[in-house]
This record gives structure tokens, C-alpha cells and sequence, in this order.
């Protein structure tokens, strides 16, 4: 059995865990959350979150500071554009099939009528 790689090695592997993108998308709408906040939108249990967002900020996705006894995340939306920059590859990819889909739904439209 081959060892799994790290899932701190980079953004990609990162993401690629469901909670993890989750995280992101609840920083990237709410600016800085405490963990107690992830953990009550998530319902997933403290620990979990915190294992989560250690890996984030592994790779540099999330930043944390201290204010008070909390510890307030926030999103690094920088350290996502190779995530953005590779995934747009296939934007026109999708352009295509959406306007084939729209092409075959207006053809079959004016069959019909």
C-alpha cells in the first residue's frame, strides 16, 4: 500500500478535504470567525476544526491572531489564485459545453413549437 501524501504539502491538497473548503467559504463571506463560531455554523466537534484549520494555515490559506482568549481566523484569498489560475484553464471548457446545451435546448424549443 502506498503511503498518502500530506495534505499540508500545498492549497490543492488542502482543499481537496470538504470541511476544509467549507472553512473557506464560511472566511471568505465572513471575514475574521472565531474557531467556537466554525464550530457552532459547522456542527462538527472543537477538535476537528482546529485539525482543519491547523492544515489551513499549514499552507497558508488561513491566517489566525489572538484577541483576548479567542483566536480569530481569517482567509489568505492570495495563497487561493494557483488554485484560481488553474482551474480557470477550464473555463472555456465549460463556455463550450453550456452554449451546446443552450444550442441543442433552443433547437429542440423550435421543433417543438
Amino acid at each position: 500500500m502506498m503511503a498518502r501524501s500530506a495534505t499540508t504539502s500545498d492549497a490543492f491538497n488542502a482543499v481537496a478535504e470538504r470541511r476544509r473548503r467549507e472553512i473557506i467559504d464560511m472566511l471568505s463571506r465572513s471575514g475574521e470567525v472565531p474557531v467556537n463560531g466554525m464550530v457552532e455554523a459547522l456542527g462538527l466537534a472543537q477538535p476537528l476544526v482546529s485539525k482543519h484549520l491547523r492544515v489551513l494555515r499549514e499552507v497558508g490559506l488561513v491566517s489566525v491572531r489572538g484577541s483576548g482568549r479567542r483566536r480569530l481566523y481569517r482567509l489568505n484569498g492570495e495563497n487561493l489564485k494557483p488554485i484560481h489560475d488553474w482551474t480557470k484553464r477550464f473555463e472555456r471548457f465549460w463556455d463550450d459545453q453550456l452554449a451546446r446545451i443552450k444550442e441543442q435546448a433552443e433547437s429542440s424549443g423550435r421543433k417543438k413549437a
